[in-house]
């Protein structure tokens, strides 16, 4: 019983801070730049990881070959999704962009199914249309056949993190613990970041005092702490599926904050095609897999 509550009480805390993590990139506009906060957000992240790990005596990579999984988990996980995330949110309001990322979830058993061969039934192919038709109207609703460049970063990085989510997979299989892999997927997305740091901390130097503090809420908060209970969380579900089904929220805790916080107020297009995209991606994840 205890259990299930952490379970439930770590997930969702992931989904509010991950949430939160739209409007308060939406709160930089431009000021810092995406390669930039992107370099900030991970390195925080990277440090407070490791330092984690450090104290908690966590095992080193079993081999030199793992190695090249944890490069990749830090590209899919952290590196190129924090860029790609960002530069989408340059144009798409925290709405627009929680739901695209919605469609996660998708993308990962897609992934599954051609890697792993886990069979995908009827309902989920429908239900698998149904909810890119829904990106395609919730992109197009406005601008008729061109198509926003922010929502194509946008679904680059859902794609990504889908990615991230198979890797992580076959790194379990591997034998390492949740804690293990984000911490040394984010140490190798700071790595490969690292580059992109003084610009960041070039930027942050003529940011305003809001902007400055919503970058460094990033990078602790929906970066670090977020995704340290979220790998609690899995690890400690008896399914998966009652941590991931918390995913379900995360539009909606995006677009309240976003009302809130920056007074945006979602377009019809946005509306009809997010709400495609949500019921499909819930009819998917209960009846869309067989057993």
């Amino acid at each position: 019983m205890i259990k299930n509550l952490k379970v439930h009480l770590f997930a969702f805390f992931t989904v509010l801070l991950w949430g939160s993590g739209f409007p308060f990139t939406r709160i930089i506009d431009g000021q810092i730049g995406s390669y930039g906060l992107g370099a900030i957000r991970c390195i925080l992240a990277a440090v407070i990881f490791a330092v984690i790990g450090i104290v908690t005596g966590m095992r080193k990579p079993f081999c030199k070959k793992d190695l090249l999984w944890f490069f990749a988990a830090g590209i899919t996980g952290f590196s190129l999704y924090f860029i790609f995330f960002n530069l989408g949110l340059e144009t798409l309001d925290s709405s627009t962009g929680s739901i695209i990322c919605a469609t996660t979830p998708i993308s990962t058993s897609i992934g599954v199914y051609l890697i792993y061969k886990e069979r995908i039934n009827k309902t989920g192919w429908i239900s698998m249309f149904c909810a890119f038709a829904g990106v395609v109207i919730l992109i197009m609703w406005d601008s008729g056949i061109s198509v926003s460049t922010g929502a194509v970063w946008m679904f680059i990085s859902a794609t990504l993190f889908a990615a991230y989510n198979i890797i992580t997979r076959k790194l379990s299989e591997l034998g390492y613990t949740a804690m293990e892999i984000v911490t040394y997927a984010a140490v190798a997305g700071a790595v490969q970041l690292v580059f992109f740091l003084p610009s960041g901390i070039s930027d942050m130097l003529t940011a305003d005092t809001q902007a400055v503090m919503a970058c460094i809420y990033l990078g602790v908060f929906p970066s670090a702490i977020a995704y340290c209970l979220w790998a609690m969380a899995i690890s400690l579900a008896d399914r998966t599926s009652i941590a991931t089904n918390y995913l379900f929220i995360n539009p909606l805790i995006a677009t309240v904050i976003g009302i809130i916080m920056l007074h945006e107020v979602p377009g019809l297009g946005t509306v009809a095609g997010g709400a495609i995209i949500i019921i499909s991606v819930i009819v998917f994840s209960k009846k869309g897999c067989s057993q």
